[in-house]
């Protein structure tokens, strides 16, 4: 895969949804230019931000600045980070904060944070008023390259994730990578498992030049850049092909199946963090893949080789706390697949692969072969 690492500004990627169209701008230090940006596409506007404690410290003060400049009347709305505001009580907050903001249906609800925050800005965004436009600023690795992109809005339910929510897309999204300079070790890893899983599921290509570079991603710079819209593109192609997830979207679910069980087998904590859990997934389920002849054994083996190398947990072991809350026994984590989104009549869709860069939907796996095969992993993890 030969590409041009040369920084020339941001890249701007578009998701073709006809009229609902929008842009993605990636590069260094483009909150800066939110306000800017917001006040073109929306003259007069007033914001509300959506925002956790922890962001706030490091981000509020210059995206309130950045609006502020561009004479954008902005009000905040702080919830405690973690998943444990991806919940009913923590979308009560965020719905009667904007009605409090007085938020009218003209305005918009700024997204700033990770995964859980741009999940419940978009779906209070999505429901207050019946629909008050929002825009996207991913402060996390996983949620520039993943779950900002698309409109995918929602909450968990105690009974599994992300069950609760409706399809709201942004109208922008600032991916601003500098951003990405303040998070932890583990919390970016944690979003490269959904870099690798765009290689995975359809450009080997890139796969192999992750495999090459993934050192330099994890420094910063221009590879790091590179592997953000590379992953955005991939995103918004499929998206823009299949909004609603009734076909194609659904490959974005790869490794998925499996990871979300682990995340609700752990109570959505910050014993596994949501890439994570994919990264184990996508593990598991190239092996599931290999063990029905559909991948070489050997390309199983490289997947996961890779995912060690940059330190993510391939192993149901790996888990902080493996043998406690159900995670050691098959039919638990079966009980939590069978209430996964992708549920179909009872029967659950697998995304598996036939080759690296060629991952499948799979409608047709016996619940039985899978529960023996999570039984042997089990069974192994403990020897």
């Amino acid at each position: 895969m030969t590409v041009s690492l040369t920084n020339t500004g941001p890249t701007v990627v578009e998701v073709a949804l006809g009229d609902r169209a929008y842009d993605i701008v990636i590069g260094r230090d483009q909150l800066a230019s939110l306000g800017e940006r917001i006040a073109a596409l929306r003259p007069g506007v007033r914001t509300a931000i959506v925002t956790d404690r922890t962001v706030a410290k490091h981000w509020l003060a210059q995206t309130e600045a950045s609006l502020a400049a561009s004479g954008i009347a902005s009000s905040r709305i702080i919830v405690d980070e973690g998943e444990g505001s991806k919940t009913y009580a923590g979308f009560q907050q965020v719905c009667e904060g904007l009605i409090s903001a007085k938020i009218e249906r003209n305005d918009l609800v700024i997204a700033l944070g990770g995964g859980v925050v741009g999940d419940l800005a978009g779906f209070a965004a999505a429901a207050v008023r019946r629909g008050v436009d929002f825009v996207q600023v991913p402060t996390s690795l996983l949620a520039q390259v993943d779950s900002s992109v698309g409109g995918k809005t929602g909450i968990n339910s105690p009974q599994g994730k992300n069950l609760i929510g409706a399809f709201h897309q942004p109208v922008l999204v600032i991916a601003d990578t500098a951003i990405l300079d303040t998070l932890s070790p583990r919390q970016f890893r944690a979003g490269y498992a959904e870099v690798a899983k765009y290689g995975l599921l359809g450009d080997a290509a890139f796969f192999a030049w992750l495999e090459a570079h993934h050192a330099e991603i994890f420094s910063g710079g221009a590879a790091r850049e590179h592997a953000i819209a590379t992953s955005c593109r991939a995103k918004a192609a499929i998206v823009a092909r299949d909004e609603r997830e009734n076909g194609e979207r659904a490959l974005l679910n790869l490794g998925h199946t499996f990871g979300h069980a682990l995340e609700a087998a752990t109570g959505f904590s910050d014993r596994l963090f949501h890439g994570e859990g994919v990264s184990v997934g996508m593990v598991l389920a190239a092996q599931l893949s290999a063990q029905l002849g559909m991948i070489a054994a050997d390309d199983a083996t490289r997947i996961q080789r890779h995912l060690v190398d940059v330190g993510l947990p391939t192993r149901l072991q790996d888990i902080a706390g493996f043998a406690q809350e159900g995670l050691a026994d098959a039919d638990a984590l079966m009980a939590l697949m069978a209430q996964d989104k992708k549920v179909k009549r009872g029967r659950l869709t697998f995304i598996l692969m036939r080759a690296i860069g060629q991952a499948v939907i799979s409608n047709d796996v016996e619940p039985a072969l899978v529960r023996d095969f999570l039984a042997r992993k089990l069974q192994d993890a403990r020897a």
